[in-house]
């Protein structure tokens, strides 16, 4: 049976707040600091089975947590908090790093551990609320610090928090949960078509820049066993035989976290490189003035970018967009002769998946693999004559194109969705629709929420 369709509420009044308007006429209006606590019991060490969190382990707008996180490690002052705390992430709170977790554990002082002293507050409302994109708007509009924004304490505990009865807090937490679930089961499913597209894609690409077009091909040994035969007329050289210069991103000590401000000179680490390109990222950049002190790191047309850290074989090509941004520091900059080599068949070939398996097989360090410069010179790259690189290219232009489209609607599907729970939330827990008969309509086991 469908569930009922939402509704406004048949009575409000204002809220005396401008941005959240006028509220249910039965709900409360209270400040969040008479019905929060921020709890501040600091730690060292983690204790039993305790999680650690950062906020890197919080999903922006669903809360959800990394799937591992005990292995993490910290060396400085952290929080407690309890089973069924909402930690609310201060630092660039545009980012909405919201969660409850579901067990005890310690996370860094970035989160301001809230739990309701008041029982007419349930923690997943209060969770919820939070979540609300007016809610992180107002907040983000608050902070302080030009490169580092964080939102205070004193500002949220003043905010006014509309508060429905106890039941009504039940059935707006049953009703958003259930949508959350089958939105999440959709994505989830979407996003596993992505991944087997992707997987087509890059067979595409292997079985092109290691065969070429002609099925009948006379082939030779690469001389390298992951990367099998290749045609007998190719070359196949090492990266370091076509590279002019290899240069590891600046040490920490040379570029810090407080250095970055909004808008300036992008710097390129591996975050930045998704599907082969690299996405701008406004919030990532430094002054000009670092950038002169750090202009040995400048990127060129052409140049490649290795993600020296985390997902082995991740590399991008700059283009003339990004040229003379930075190199950051968790990447390596590679500087090519291009004689003889098609700039876009080179990140085609690098893109190929013995690449990462050459990588794991070689790559450093006993918790995370890295890369370094020694390496990447002994990846193998194959060469076509640089005519059958143009003819190779546009095979794999003509069946990614099909295959692209996919991957565009699956991913534009998905931010639909998440955009209308983002939405949802905000209309249900500022009360401009009523989810109470919808939430009774479901079934039973999903009504037993009680916190």
């Amino acid at each position: 049976m469908p569930l009922t369709t939402p509704h406004p509420y048949p009575a409000y009044k204002p809220s005396g707040v401008p941005w959240l308007g006028n509220v249910p006429q039965h709900w409360e209006m209270r400040r969040l600091k008479g019905v929060v606590a921020n709890v501040v019991e600091l730690a060292r060490e983690k204790s039993g089975d305790d999680i650690y969190l950062a906020l890197e382990h919080v999903e922006s707008w669903t809360g959800r947590l990394s799937a591992s996180l005990n292995g993490a490690a910290f060396d400085s002052q952290v929080k407690r908090f309890r089973r069924g705390d909402v930690l609310f992430g201060k630092l660039r709170p545009y980012l909405a790093k919201v969660t409850r977790p579901e067990s005890q554990g310690v996370c860094v002082g970035e989160f301001l551990v809230l739990r309701p002293s008041d029982s007419g507050l349930l923690p997943r409302y209060l969770e919820q609320h939070l979540r609300c994109k007016p809610i992180i708007d107002a907040i983000d509009a608050s902070t302080f610090g030009a490169r580092m924004p964080r939102a205070d304490w004193q500002f949220i505990g003043n905010m006014s928090l509309p508060l429905p009865p106890l039941p009504e807090q039940r059935a707006i937490v049953r009703y958003l949960g259930n949508v959350d679930e089958r939105i999440q089961r959709y994505v989830d499913a979407k996003e596993k078509l992505v991944g087997l597209l992707e997987e087509e894609k890059q067979a595409v690409v292997n079985r092109a820049v290691t065969r070429g077009l002609d099925p009948n091909v006379r082939l030779k040994s690469s001389g390298v066993d992951w990367l099998g035969d290749v045609p007998e007329h190719w070359e196949v050289r090492r990266l370091g035989q076509i590279a002019t210069s290899f240069r590891t991103g600046p040490f920490g000590s040379m570029l810090h976290q407080s250095d970055y401000i909004e808008n300036g000179i992008p710097v390129v680490n591996p975050v930045h490189m998704r599907g082969g390109e690299i996405v701008e990222d406004s919030k990532s950049t430094v002054p000009e003035a670092i950038a002169e002190k750090l202009s040995n790191y400048r990127l060129g047309r052409h140049d490649l970018v290795f993600s020296r850290r985390g997902e082995l074989g991740r590399c991008v090509l700059v283009r003339d967009r990004e040229t003379n941004w930075l190199c950051g520091t968790g990447s390596i900059r590679v500087r090519v002769s291009y004689c003889g080599i098609r700039p876009e068949f080179l990140i085609q070939s690098l893109h190929g998946q013995w690449v990462g398996e050459h990588l794991s097989i070689f790559s450093v360090g006993t918790t995370m693999a890295n890369l370094n410069t020694g390496i990447l010179k002994g990846v193998p790259v194959p060469l076509p004559p640089v005519d059958e690189q143009g003819d190779i290219l546009e095979d794999i232009r003509k069946k990614g194109q099909g295959i692209d489209a996919a991957i565009t609607r699956a991913q534009l599907q998905t931010e639909l969705l998440q955009e209308y729970r983002t939405r949802l939330i905000s209309d249900v827990v500022t009360g401009k629709v009523d989810v109470r008969e919808a939430a009774s309509q479901l079934p039973e086991h999903t009504m037993t929420e009680s916190g």
